[in-house]
């Protein structure tokens, strides 16, 4: 960057999610390891916490253990943004699924959100929900056919209210008139996606769950009838364990679920969020308050600040490792690409994360014998994932571990002779992936 060149790092810059400032990690002293618990489970995200929410609530003594603070990881990091089967829809579109298996993937998918509103109303969760719904921005025109032939279903399985926009429509919507319209999905909107973790915690601790940060599980192996867990802290004896880590799944997935590494891609992404616009742009940027996506392989997803003040931007806006600047200076290039009026507006805060795809592009549920996990958010986690952690504790409450409990309980996800568990290949295919995309790009004017 040239010396006579603004800084587009607003002062005050900070690498770490935005969403910390009205919702700070909790880091304060660690508090004693229990030697025993009836259910342990490792990972304190949405899944997690819901698992262990409901667990709680029907009596289990339940420890949740995570290698960071509690919410520090992808919970605390995403774009925020709800919806129910629309990214089901997505994954299905090319898929041979006979019609009764696409109708219940679907169906389970809407029960998501409707889980979501749920749990908030039920434990008083004040997560700036604005439920202003989303629109979906055509890469290119062609990109229409595809949707046309999705919205029906998605309207009459997921109840997704969705309708084709024309380029006008989306420009008035967004402020913008960088897509050839889009699909406007009115059952969907936007959170502050740290309070509602933050009021899950609080929900499943006054149910009686405990949560111990900083704890680090090394290994899960069979002892006496149940499991002895070990951690960086010491062991914890449990009955049942539930892998709830995600994309954070690592190697220490072996001895509980051995092959379940190899069925999750973790894919980094990243976002900033800026400065204060001035009054009169933040009037102009996103007036419907609407969340954003794109049509496109590698999609931008945007929308405001809870008071609309700022702008959130996310993206892989690269599949190789760079600086946090250098990433942050990427990303505010292709908001600027979309809002040509926010060149001079700064960042305020970066940061990035990482999402769990799988081979099939569908989460999954299982297991048995004491040993369960969720896993695959394809990077839309907050309502799917809290619904299937609660949908897992569903099935560990039942006692029946062969009774499906939803279309998503299908066992381990689908692995590749070639996969071990380490995504050297997503350099590759990412960049591939962004080269089709402007190719297919065509001009907006």
């Amino acid at each position: 960057m040239a010396r006579d060149m603004p800084s587009i790092f607003a002062d005050g810059f900070k690498a770490e999610p935005w969403w910390w400032q009205d919702a700070p990690l909790s880091d304060g002293p660690v508090e004693a390891l229990p030697q025993e618990a009836e259910i342990v489970v490792v990972g304190s995200g949405y899944a997690g916490t819901c698992c262990a929410l409901r667990l709680a609530e029907g009596g289990r003594d339940v420890l949740v253990l995570d290698a960071d603070p509690i919410g520090f990881n992808a919970s605390s990091r995403s774009g925020g943004q709800v919806t129910g089967g629309v990214n089901v829809g997505k994954s299905l579109a090319h898929k041979p699924v006979s019609d009764a298996r696409r109708a219940a993937l679907l169906s389970d998918a809407s029960k998501a959100l409707r889980f979501f509103e749920d749990v908030i109303a039920r434990h008083g969760i004040d997560c700036d929900y604005h439920a202003k719904g989303r629109l979906v921005g055509f890469w290119t025109p062609a990109h229409a056919e595809s949707w046309t032939k999705r919205i029906d279903e998605l309207n009459a399985i997921a109840g997704s209210q969705a309708r084709l926009v024309g380029r006008e429509e989306a420009r008035e919507a967004l402020g913008s008139d960088f897509y050839w319209g889009g699909v406007a999905i009115e059952r969907a909107g936007h959170i502050q996606p740290a309070r509602y973790h933050a009021g899950l915690v609080r929900a499943a601790r006054g149910s009686g769950a405990a949560f111990r940060g900083r704890t680090r599980v090394l290994s899960v192996a069979p002892a006496g009838g149940g499991f002895r867990v070990e951690t960086e802290r010491g062991p914890v004896a449990a009955r049942q364990v539930v892998m709830a880590t995600n994309a954070y799944t690592g190697a220490h997935a072996y001895g509980l679920a051995p092959d379940l590494r190899r069925g999750i891609v973790p894919v980094s992404t990243q976002m900033i969020a800026t400065e204060e616009m001035p009054a009169d742009l933040a009037a102009r940027i996103l007036p419907s308050d609407r969340g954003v996506s794109e049509s496109r392989r590698v999609i931008a997803h945007y929308r405001k600040s809870p008071d609309g003040c700022r702008l959130l931007f996310g993206g892989r806006a690269t599949f190789f490792p760079l600086s946090v600047p250098r990433i942050a200076t990427l990303l505010h290039r292709a908001m600027v690409r979309r809002f040509p009026e926010m060149a001079g507006v700064r960042i305020a805060n970066a940061w990035g994360g990482k999402v769990a795809m799988t081979m099939d592009r569908l989460p999954h549920i299982g297991g048995g014998g004491g040993r369960y996990f969720v896993a695959g958010c394809q990077g839309s986690g907050i309502t799917m994932m809290s619904y299937l952690g609660d949908s897992l504790a569903a099935k560990i409450l039942s006692g029946d571990d062969r009774a499906p409990v939803n279309a998503y309980d299908t066992g381990l996800p689908p692995r590749h002779p070639l996969y071990d568990g380490t995504s050297w290949f997503m350099p590759a295919i990412g960049s591939w992936y962004q080269i089709q995309d402007r190719m297919e790009r065509r001009p907006t004017t």
